[in-house]
């Protein structure tokens, strides 16, 4: 693509988001401001993640996308083909291959290493806006470390429906400080997020926020100590394809017979499997 800076974004604007994201860095957890761009996608559609991504993204990464699990979505797609005309780098859906990796609502099967990043789209990065619209009063209330509404919310769900009913979203401390939306992946990946060795940032384009867990950081998922947390039930359940167990599956049912099978959300891992590349 002519006409364009090297990864879209002229560099004054690629060096105001890596300046948010050192700060970011340095408070595992804690919510910066960014001026966020308009891009070539809509809003709500992974601007902050693909702003992020733009503004690291060098001549030698390798780049891959998920969006919900999927390398080949549309979204995914758009997104990988914006970044690889705008840069020239190489594209991969090999997780282990990657470089760095920008995802939509999962983090991938395979474990991550230290010379990974992986940026994750966020569509509102507030873990208090439920319980408070005001973006003054939730600024005050992470500076005061009050959580109490949080705390609470969780506690209705449990008088309501006696156990945490958060499908997904489920809000973390991080490093004892911090309570973060981990963006709205599965519970079943939030244990993903401790001590990670890869570098985590969070983008939200449409909220102009940015924020981080950086490598071999503590984060623990909200709970009591009589309602412990707990991950999507797996018990039983295996892939249709690949046989895989012990990941995040899709329920399939078919329309006709009603039979209920499972298949693995990560396809990238299902076909390296299938391919006994791993």
């Amino acid at each position: 693509m002519t006409g364009y800076h090297f990864a879209f974004l002229d560099e004054n604007s690629k060096r105001e988001i890596r300046r948010a994201l050192l700060k970011a860095v340095a408070l595992p957890g804690y919510q910066v401001p960014f001026a966020s761009r308009e891009m070539p996608v809509a809003r709500g559609w992974g601007t902050g993640g693909l702003q992020v991504t733009l503004s690291l993204v060098g001549k030698e990464d390798i780049i891959k996308v998920i969006d919900q699990g999927s390398d080949e979505s549309v979204n995914a797609v758009s997104i990988k083909n914006l970044i690889q005309r705008t840069t020239g780098i190489a594209v991969t859906d090999k997780t282990s291959v990657a470089t760095l990796i920008q995802s939509r609502h999962r983090i991938p099967e395979v474990e991550l290493r230290e010379d990974q990043i992986l940026v994750l789209q966020v569509p509102i990065p507030e873990p208090l806006r439920e319980i408070e619209p005001s973006e003054y009063v939730t600024r005050r209330l992470h500076a005061d470390k009050e959580y109490s509404g949080v705390w609470l919310m969780l506690f209705e769900q449990i008088m309501k429906h006696g156990h945490m009913a958060t499908g997904a979203d489920h809000p973390v401390l991080v490093y004892g400080r911090y309570v973060m939306a981990p963006s709205p992946i599965p519970r079943f990946d939030n244990p993903k997020l401790n001590m990670n060795r890869a570098l985590i940032l969070l983008g939200a384009g449409r909220e102009k926020r940015i924020y981080a867990v950086p490598p071999y950081t503590k984060v623990e998922s909200l709970a009591f100590l009589d309602h412990p947390f707990t991950v999507e039930d797996q018990e039983g359940k295996s892939c249709r394809l690949c046989g895989a167990t012990g990941v995040f599956l899709d329920e399939i049912i078919d329309e006709e017979t009603q039979f209920v099978s499972y298949q693995c959300n990560d396809t990238s891992y299902c076909l390296q499997r299938l391919n006994k590349e791993l």
